[in-house]
């Protein structure tokens, strides 16, 4: 997942792991000062990030990504995104999370998915 003689390696804080069962969601949160290194490593879910920071190219952008035992990789979350992600296979995916510094929950911040200012539909869409 991530060595410390990656270029893109920063710094070591903690790493723990999330499980979510199909159909949840586990959104909205941002941290101010840290950087998420996730990986799926068990199931398949969708990561969506959401650009709010002020003067970014990006700003109000979203991107969907599809994690897991057909996409093998490492999303780099950096501070001030908003992200989150949604349950997609049975009985559960796991997440994996090498953050730079340990949890403070000072420094993160939270949104509802349903109730937020974040407009996005977390709903199956077929195609």
């Amino acid at each position: 997942m991530l060595k410390s003689t990656d270029p893109h390696f920063q710094k070591f804080g903690e790493i723990y792991f999330s499980s979510v069962y199909p159909g949840v969601v586990k959104a909205w949160h941002l941290h101010e000062r840290m950087t998420l290194n996730y990986a799926c490593i068990w199931g398949r879910i969708k990561l969506v990030l959401y650009d709010d920071r002020r003067g970014s190219k990006s700003r109000g952008s979203l991107m969907e990504l599809f994690l897991g035992f057909d996409q093998y990789q490492l999303v780099i979350i950096p501070p001030k995104i908003w992200n989150g992600f949604k349950g997609l296979s049975d009985p559960c995916a796991v997440v994996a999370n090498c953050a730079t510094i340990p949890h403070e929950a000072a420094e993160m911040r939270r949104q509802s998915p349903s109730r937020s200012f974040i407009r996005y539909d977390w709903s199956r869409k077929d195609g």
